[in-house]
């Protein structure tokens, strides 16, 4: 088998993925994604799309990932495993759809607004 690459997005995070056969190790910006990661529901979510798919421990996976938070990055490699695995085998599409794993969140944080404090939020107001 080659190398799969594809890429997953959230809020600001850009995660691009390498997949090739293996033993399922997963390597994030060089180091072990549980390093990477370090709490158990980050781990959960980078492992979900292998879980539902039923590939746990078949690919190995390189991440490059950039920008946003953890909780970001963590669910955009969530959807480039998603997408990679869809590309090697397309029946496993209608599982992973169903569990909302292919459908990239397009939530992103609203801009700041002029002459307010923050995007909705005023100056506090106060006639004497």
């Amino acid at each position: 088998m080659s190398t799969t690459n594809t890429s997953g997005r959230r809020k600001t995070a850009v995660a691009r993925i390498y997949l090739n056969d293996g033993s399922g190790n997963i390597t994030v910006n060089s180091k072990d994604y549980k390093e990477y990661f370090p709490t158990l529901p980050l781990q959960y979510i980078v492992n979900q799309s292998l879980e539902v798919s039923g590939s746990a421990g078949k690919f190995d996976i390189t991440v490059n990932v950039a920008g946003g938070g953890v909780k970001g990055q963590a669910e955009a490699v969530r959807l480039a495993i998603a997408k990679a695995i869809v590309e090697l085998d397309p029946e496993t599409k209608s599982g992973l759809r169903a569990k909302g794993l292919m459908t990239r969140d397009d939530r992103m944080v609203e801009r700041k607004k002029p002459g307010r404090k923050k995007a909705r939020k005023k100056f506090q107001f106060s006639k004497r």
